[in-house]
């Protein structure tokens, strides 16, 4: 009977772990992109989207120190004036070494815009640093702070 038992206990494991496996295959596969639009936890007209972008380093990251600070300054020049036109929200390097230079919030009416204004960008012109961008959404009147 200890063996019985013994021997239906491994089965159980076995057959456990197999089908924990193939769980975890099913969850590596892409996940489904997300749409607002069919969102039913956010009622119409609560949400409101911004665009994060995050600056990476670029490619061409060799210029000589008085380009790299001219390029600088510049970027910073460009960062104030979106921010004058109420375009960029919110905007800050990150606090490590990393490929990942900073971040933009920026307050545009599609993709295009946010492209538009980013390529304007010294930095990002000369190659420096490269854009990814993104939608996102955060509640209406709620959580911008100036």
């Amino acid at each position: 009977m200890k063996i019985l038992f013994f021997v239906l206990l491994v089965a159980n494991i076995i057959i456990g772990c197999s089908s924990d496996h193939q769980t975890h295959q099913a969850s590596t596969t892409q996940p489904e992109k997300y749409d607002i639009n069919k969102d039913t936890t956010v009622s119409a007209g609560e949400m409101k989207r911004y665009w994060l972008v995050l600056l990476q380093k670029g490619p061409h990251r060799n210029q000589d120190s008085i380009s790299a600070e001219k390029i600088q300054a510049a970027h910073m020049a460009n960062i104030n004036r979106l921010a004058k036109e109420g375009k960029l929200i919110m905007a800050g390097p990150m606090g490590i070494e990393d490929d990942l230079r900073g971040i933009f919030i920026m307050n545009c009416a599609d993709s295009a815009e946010v492209e538009s204004f980013v390529k304007t960008d010294s930095a990002v012109i000369t190659g420096r640093l490269i854009m990814k961008y993104y939608p996102w959404w955060t509640m209406k009147g709620k959580y911008i702070f100036k």
